[in-house]
């Protein structure tokens, strides 16, 4: 550009109205997917939401009616076809979709609350398919709704990339699951489809509640992160929705912390 012309910029690049995606992994209203799904909502995404199971629906149905979405249907990613149902109702709905999101992550309570040198083989397998396979799939199911480019999202803990205590068998889990997300980047570029890993910090989740000693975990983030303050499903929410919008059309790729800073401390 030449020295004297003006930068301009899109008013549009911060909104996602006129936008649709997918949200997997909705549990209640302290869970990080619902955080990440109502600020799609408030920047103007109309949503495709899921429950996991009967007995999950009630606490979503509510989420769904106060989102307006208009898609609201199970998915176990455990179940043969219910990952993909979710996809094909968006697209016979809206023809193409903008972004989908997983928010899924499970391993057995003795294979996590055990050390990984006692990790079970199908507790193992078990922990990868859900968390992490489950992703690749949910990629494979969106990319051909992409017809205009897309965000993909994976939720990720720097337990991926350093050792946190008590967090065992998901740590090499969730290294596999950013790693899936740089070869993905690197294969749906092409295709204008963007892909994120984000890293939150410890937030009191039903999840999370399964990891022992998780107050200390809570603990050394509120005191160890130059923001010397604990994260919110909301913060998480506001980052996510961002990275979707087109002011982020150029970011691909990486593990996004939204921590408060604490994965810069030694």
């Amino acid at each position: 550009m030449s020295d004297s012309e003006i930068l301009t910029f899109d008013p549009q690049a911060r909104t996602l109205e006129g936008k649709r995606g997918v949200v997997l992994g909705v549990a209640n209203r302290q869970s990080i997917a619902y955080g990440c799904a109502a600020a799609f909502r408030f920047l103007g995404a109309e949503l495709a939401l899921t429950y996991l199971n009967e007995k999950a629906r009630p606490h979503v149905q509510p989420i769904a009616e106060e989102l307006e979405a208009p898609i609201l249907m199970p998915c176990n990613v455990e179940r043969e076809g219910e990952l993909e149902a979710v996809f094909e109702a968006a697209g016979k709905r809206w023809g193409s979709i903008d972004f989908a999101l997983h928010s899924i992550a499970f391993a057995p309570k003795e294979d996590l609350q055990g050390g990984l040198l006692d990790s079970s083989g199908p507790g193992f397998g078990r922990a990868m398919d859900i968390s992490c396979h489950s992703f690749v799939r949910m990629a494979r199911c969106a990319a051909p709704l992409m017809t205009n480019g897309g965000t993909l999202f994976a939720m990720s803990y720097y337990g991926a990339e350093k050792v946190v205590p008590h967090y065992n068998v998901m740590g090499p889990v969730k290294a596999a699951l950013e790693c899936s997300v740089r070869y993905l980047a690197h294969e749906l570029g092409p295709r204008r489809i963007r892909v994120h890993a984000i890293s939150p910090g410890p937030i009191r989740t039903r999840a999370a509640s399964g990891i022992n000693e998780f107050e200390e975990l809570l603990n050394a983030a509120e005191t160890r992160a130059p923001s010397n303050r604990l994260v919110s499903i909301r913060d998480v929410g506001a980052a996510t929705a961002a990275l979707a919008t087109p002011a982020g059309q150029l970011i691909t790729g990486n593990t996004i912390y939204v921590d408060g800073g604490y994965h810069v401390m030694g």
